[in-house]
């Protein structure tokens, strides 16, 4: 059975159960849990993937927050995982997860050793910007490696997202950041 048949299957699923949950933080929480969770899963390994992808991950997404709000089947899903829910689209999402694998201090030696920070060879005003190493490419298929994808993505975000002190704060700008462009 296809991942994308799963979800489906598990969010149809919760819209026979979502009457007797009568506390919404307790659908979202279940919602989350259940179908959020695979949505998620492994989801830095799109980074660069084709837009057709995208569309089929985001209707997933939208359907379940249709049915955590209960909304009807045409209702338009981006105020309600924006406001609502909270929830990145699942391109933002991307970013997100990938970006943060690099900030984070529990990023497995597997990860860490395939990005490098930049170290200019004089001073610059750009100097102060944490910039990592972006590994040329000769391929389409060679920039979606996580070892490229990811320093170009940190290398485009904005200096007070990157310069962040605390875990907390970086995550908090970065997901508004990723708001903002959507």
């Amino acid at each position: 059975m296809p991942a994308t048949s799963i979800r489906n299957f598990h969010t149809r699923a919760l819209c026979h159960v979502r009457s007797l949950l009568t506390d919404d933080v307790a659908m979202q929480t279940v919602a989350c849990s259940i179908v959020a969770l695979r949505l998620d899963y492994c989801n830095g390994l799109l980074c660069g993937a084709p837009v057709t992808t995208f569309d089929k991950l985001q209707r997933a997404r939208n359907n379940l927050a249709r049915v955590v709000c209960q909304c009807r089947d045409r209702t338009d899903a981006r105020p309600l995982l924006r406001s609502s829910l909270h929830w990145l689209p699942v391109r933002q999402q991307v970013i997100y997860k990938v970006t943060h694998k690099v900030r984070t201090t529990a990023t497995p030696a597997y990860l860490s050793n395939l990005v490098q920070t930049h170290i200019p060879t004089r001073a610059l005003r750009s100097s102060d910007t944490p910039l990592l190493v972006v590994p040329r490419t000769h391929t389409v298929l060679a920039r979606h490696a996580f070892s490229v994808a990811d320093p170009s993505i940190w290398n485009s975000l904005p200096a007070d997202i990157t310069l962040c002190e605390s875990i907390y704060t970086f995550k908090r700008h970065l997901k508004t950041h990723l708001f903002r462009l959507t």
